[in-house]
């Protein structure tokens, strides 16, 4: 049912690289909050990107689900274009506000890039009756990929967005614990408001070719695999995962939906020897959605070893479709899952043990998990709920 209302909201989204969505968090996030709008006073502005050889400025704006977007070409600044892309959208939707002289607008942010430029933002938000909306994401301070200079500048800009924003709207509660904590100086306003998951059930049905011909491509059969998608980054713990898989007394197969990073691999295989296992299958990725929805739905297992922050959007994904699943024993993941699954650590055959005992559960106590899993999906994590949840804090300001 949409919500009437008598004046227009405008809120500028900036941070994920564009809707439709692909993968993403950030992405699928403004995509279904646009998507499952029901209050029809606010008018979203989202900040979308290309790269240089695709953007069109004959098509640098469009609509979708209502919201109004615009197009910013990456610039050719390698990993720094994402502070850049940033600064470029929040530069123009500032001077769009000021120009049309839009009441009290609220600037969305996505994530602490530009926390060094923030504060002459924020004079200016101020300055025409706005606010600045911050989410602080996870801890990408202790991404692994990142050198010593990049995770102090992470760091410094986190401690600047906390300083300025308005309001800071956090995904997990353990990041707003950290956020309050951390920063206690700057007496942060915060709010937790979780990221969603779709809980329909696939559409495709089990003969459905696409998923027939993927199984035949991978060597892959339904409940006969265990499976993990997810970044293909060292803090996704895929060394553990695969160096315990290895040692589990099972004859199932361990199926990797990921972006495939050559170097990241090569130093896999010579720490964990998993090329020489035909159980494991790396099988790249999937954009479908669909059938990504139905390789979850068949698949005997999921594994999630995701520690860095926040609501992880594959943990509720899995949860929603994956009956039993098997996650690391981080807050992040014990916040959303409670108790629908089971937990492992880092220590040498914790896992395997655990997929060792999964062997042996009866279809009963898989179908309770299941159930259990799914029905805490639908009562905290659908689409519709965190949306609603947007949609009252836009309305009432911070």
């Amino acid at each position: 049912m949409e919500k009437k209302s008598y004046h227009t909201q405008h809120v500028f989204i900036i941070g994920c690289k564009g809707i439709p969505a692909q993968y993403g968090g950030f992405e699928t996030f403004v995509d279904k909050l646009t998507q499952y709008q029901t209050d029809k006073s606010i008018r979203y502005h989202v900040a979308c990107a290309a790269e240089p050889k695709d953007y069109d400025p004959a098509q640098a704006r469009f609509c979708r689900h209502r919201a109004e977007c615009v197009v910013f070409p990456w610039r050719r600044l390698g990993s720094a274009r994402a502070i850049t892309y940033d600064i470029d959208a929040l530069r123009y939707f500032l001077h769009y506000a000021e120009k049309k002289q839009i009441p009290h607008p609220i600037f969305y942010v996505l994530a602490c890039r530009i926390g060094p430029v923030i504060g002459a933002f924020h004079r200016r938000i101020a300055a025409i009756g706005g606010q600045l909306y911050v989410n602080p994401d996870g801890h990408e301070f202790l991404r692994a990929k990142w050198n010593a200079v990049v995770r102090r500048y992470w760091k410094y800009s986190e401690r600047l967005m906390v300083k300025h924003a308005d309001l800071l709207i956090c995904d997990s509660r353990n990041i707003e614990k950290y956020i309050r904590k951390e920063y206690a100086a700057y007496r942060p306003k915060t709010v937790f408001i979780a990221y969603g998951a779709e809980t329909d059930p696939s559409k495709l049905e089990e003969d459905d070719q696409k998923l027939q011909e993927w199984y035949k491509k991978n060597g892959l059969r339904k409940n006969e695999y265990y499976l993990v998608v997810g970044r293909f980054v060292p803090e996704n713990n895929f060394e553990t995962m695969l160096r315990e898989f290895q040692k589990a007394d099972t004859a199932k197969a361990f199926a990797l939906i990921t972006d495939i990073s050559g170097d990241f691999l090569e130093r896999l295989k010579e720490r964990t020897g998993f090329d020489k296992d035909s159980r494991i299958h790396f099988t790249g990725t999937v954009y479908d959605k669909e059938l990504l929805k139905k390789i979850r739905e068949n698949a005997y297992g999921y594994f999630h070893g995701h520690e860095v922050g926040g609501t992880n959007p594959s943990l509720l994904e899995a949860l929603a479709a994956t009956k039993l699943n098997l996650l690391l024993d981080v807050g992040f993941n014990r916040e959303v899952a409670e108790d629908s699954a089971w937990y492992w650590n880092k220590e040498d055959g914790n896992l395997a043990a655990l997929i060792t005992k999964a062997e042996q559960i009866s279809a009963e106590e898989m179908e309770a998990l299941g159930k259990q899993a799914r029905k805490r999906i639908e009562q905290y994590y659908s689409w519709e709920y965190i949306t609603d949840r947007y949609e009252k804090i836009f309305s009432k300001g911070a």
